[in-house]
This record gives structure tokens, sequence and C-alpha cells, in this order.
């Protein structure tokens, strides 16, 4: 994955940045969500999109930031997705966005989801009722944002790119007043195609989360 220029700048409020140590951002108080402005190879784009959707590696798990990179490893062999380069970067980009994260938030572990989605999940914009969580989308349309009053939907509705993490706050962050940001996965039921989404979520106590 590859990263930008240097610059940051807001958007609605979302904070937009080109380096990941600009993460640092997302807590401040004004900060809702921030997202890492970037793209993914070319090459790698072209291998993870033409994938069968039965090799895309999917699993759920807690654990802590530093055993992902073999977590991922795993899900992949199960998946039986094509050993490569490819293949290698994606595991790599997983375990640095959960370095990144950990980091970010102070975070032991993590409860780390990777799924391949081919139908309307979370359609309705919604708060997640955690404290903060990350999600990238590796193929596909990315999460869509907005910001509205309680009860109704964004007036104006943004797409986060492929390949770009947000940070997003749910209904656990100390947040006053509340920014009414939301957010949904995109819509693709009946189109023929298949996401790739991280998730990622901090864990403050693994036992309690099991």
């Amino acid at each position: 994955m590859n990263g930008a220029n240097t610059a940051t700048y807001r958007t609605s409020a979302v904070t937009v940045v080109d380096q990941p140590e600009q993460l640092q951002a997302f807590l401040q108080a004004d900060c809702p969500a921030a997202i890492w402005r970037r793209q993914a190879r070319r090459d790698f784009q072209c291998w993870i999109d033409m994938l069968d959707p039965a090799q895309l590696p999917q699993g759920r798990m807690i654990l802590p930031a530093q055993s992902v990179r073999k977590a991922g490893f795993e899900l992949c062999e199960m998946a039986q997705t094509p050993p490569g380069p490819d293949r290698d970067r994606l595991i790599d980009d997983i375990a640095a966005l959960s370095d990144i994260f950990a980091g970010l938030m102070q975070a032991g572990h993590l409860r780390v989801r990777l799924q391949a989605v081919n139908s309307n999940a979370c359609r309705r914009f919604h708060i997640d009722a955690i404290s903060a969580r990350l999600v990238c989308t590796y193929r596909g349309p990315g999460t869509q944002y907005g910001f509205a009053q309680e009860g109704a939907d964004p007036a104006r509705v943004f797409s986060v790119p492929t390949g770009a993490p947000i940070l997003l706050r749910g209904t656990q962050w100390p947040e006053q007043p509340a920014a009414g940001l939301r957010h949904r996965s995109p819509p693709i039921e009946g189109t023929g195609e298949t996401r790739l989404v991280l998730v990622l979520d901090p864990v403050v106590d693994p036992a309690a989360d099991t």
C-alpha cells in the first residue's frame, strides 16, 4: 500500500491525512473520524479484485496486535489464497494497520474481523456500540459516511476510497457533544460484487470479550 503527500485537511469535520503518523489527529476532541488517504498498488488491486471470492481470507478473532500477521497467514492458508507477493502484501498490510491502531488506542489486544461481503450488511447508517473502530476495504466500494441528526440519514453521503483505512468513533467514546457522524456498508446486493473488509476494534479485557 502506498501513501501520498504530507498534507492534512478536513472535509466535513472528517480529518484526511496522507501519512499514518498523522492519524494521531483522531485523538483530538473535534475529530469524529480520520481517513488515511492512500491507494493500493495497481498490480495488487488487480490481483485481489480477480480472486475467486472463495479464496478471500476470512475470520474473526481476538488477539495481540503482534500476532495478527501469523493469523493473517493462517487465514490465507485456510482459504487457499494463492501464495505470492500480492498475498504477502495483504498480510503485511493487515499486520501494519493492526500495529498502528493498537498503538494509537493503547490497546493490548484487538478484535480482528476479515470478511468477504456480497450482501447489504449494515445497510443502515449507524454508530457502533464500541469506543473506536478501524475499517479498511481491500476490495469493492468503501464505507459510506455522513453527518445527520438522530434517526435521520445524512443529507450528503461520502465514500471512503478502496484501500484507505477510516477510523471511526463509537457510542462508548467520551464525546460531548456528539458529532452526528454515521456510517454504513455500501449496498451491493444483486450486483454480483464481493467486498473484502478488515475491521479492527480495541479490546481492553480479552477474557470479558471471549
